[in-house]
């Protein structure tokens, strides 16, 4: 008995401490990674702007997901000088860019690059570093969110300091389960009940967003409906 009872204490503290050290690794990487990505943007400013806030909504109006619209806020910061337009760029299923329209700059150019399709805004003044820039940007989505299993990605591509993100589904079919999944990093968290809640009008949000997101980072929110 005695020594049955000694493995026994021995095999629970080795996997303590097995849990403990895999506990701390994850912590130090982490850690280290903010460190240099941190230091190597104070060194060489990546890009020609940073994003000081993020906010972008996905609004699927019908129970099929036939039609959807998707709206986002981007408030930026100029890194560089003489800074005259501004790339933005969207993918997904189904047809989309239907209907853009921005707040800011105007679309001369549209290409599409492997599975993004890029639009140029021209300015219309000369931006320097330092300089603000706020964005509201919309665009319509059709047959994008036909099946059960649906998702949408956001790429950091840039600094970013506050990303959040909003998906409205209609009143007759909302989402039951949900997840964010880092894409690069291979790692995935299923959100709680906190994150959804019902509007007076009977739809159904859901938010997510943190602060610092990881630049190059595809975060990806996955639900079934």
């Amino acid at each position: 008995m005695t020594i049955n009872g000694v493995n026994l204490v021995f095999t629970d503290l080795a996997r303590w401490i097995n849990n403990y050290l895999n506990g701390l690794w994850s912590f130090l990487s982490d850690t280290l990674w903010n460190v240099i990505q941190r230091f190597s943007l104070n060194s060489h400013p990546t890009g020609i702007y940073e994003v000081l806030d993020y906010e972008s909504t996905l609004e699927i109006h019908d129970p099929k997901g036939m039609r959807a619209t998707f709206g986002k806020i981007k408030t930026v910061r100029y890194l560089q000088d003489n800074i005259i337009a501004f790339q933005d760029y969207a993918w997904g299923d189904g047809d989309i860019l239907h209907n853009y329209r921005t707040n800011k700059g105007k679309p001369v150019d549209r290409y599409r690059s492997g599975f993004k399709t890029y639009i140029l805004l021209s300015l219309r003044e000369v931006r320097n570093r330092g300089d603000m820039d706020e964005f509201t940007i919309q665009w319509n989505i059709r047959r994008g969110f036909l099946t059960k299993d649906g998702y949408w990605a956001t790429d950091v591509s840039q600094p970013t300091e506050h990303l959040k993100v909003r998906v409205i589904f209609p009143k007759s079919r909302p989402p039951h389960h949900l997840s964010i999944e880092e894409s690069n990093r291979k790692r995935m968290r299923v959100l709680g009940r906190d994150a959804q809640k019902q509007l007076p009008d009977g739809r159904w949000l859901v938010t997510w967003e943190m602060s610092n997101p990881k630049l190059y980072e595809l975060y990806v929110l996955r639900w079934i409906w």
